[in-house]
């Protein structure tokens, strides 16, 4: 199977380095040490402490497998190879909404450091795809969950 390409900034690939380096040094050790107080309790077919410590190994492994996966996969965005009159990853448009008259600020950023509540949305997003290549001026249409939304692009940072 042919692995996608990661999109990622230089800040995003530094964050899931450290989450992986945090796992396998600081983590691992404390699960493994979890389990082998649980193990101290006796039998450990109802041992919940054991059980509950065993499910966190397992987590902790599945994360460490997807962030190695993820790191194998990241391509850094060389923001500022891009052109600054276009919208790439890295950018913070402004945009307005012009059927509620309201004008947001986002960052588009790879799918893995997207976080609506800070307005880091994904390249992936609807709205992300929509603006991606855009310029100061454009109108974009987006399909979105409520129904169709048209921005106008006021500027790009």
């Amino acid at each position: 199977m042919v692995e996608r390409e990661l999109l990622v900034s230089k800040e995003g690939l530094r964050k899931l380095e450290a989450e992986l380096e945090q796992l396998k040094t600081v983590k691992r050790r404390e699960v493994a040490e979890r389990i082998k107080i649980a193990r101290e309790f006796g039998d450990i077919s109802e041992n919940s402490e054991y059980e509950d410590a065993k499910n966190e190994q397992a987590f902790v492994e599945g994360r460490i497998q997807t962030l190695e996966k993820m790191l194998r996969q990241a391509q850094v965005v060389d923001e500022q190879a891009q052109d600054p009159e276009h919208i790439h990853i890295g950018s913070k448009v402004t945009v307005k909404d012009l059927d509620e008259d309201v004008e947001e600020v986002f960052e588009i950023v790879g799918s893995t450091e997207a976080d609506p509540i800070k307005n880091k949305i994904s390249n992936d997003s609807p709205v992300g795809k929509a603006l991606l290549g855009g310029r100061p001026g454009d109108i974009v249409e987006v399909n979105a969950p409520i129904g169709k939304v048209r921005l106008k692009v006021l500027g790009i940072a």
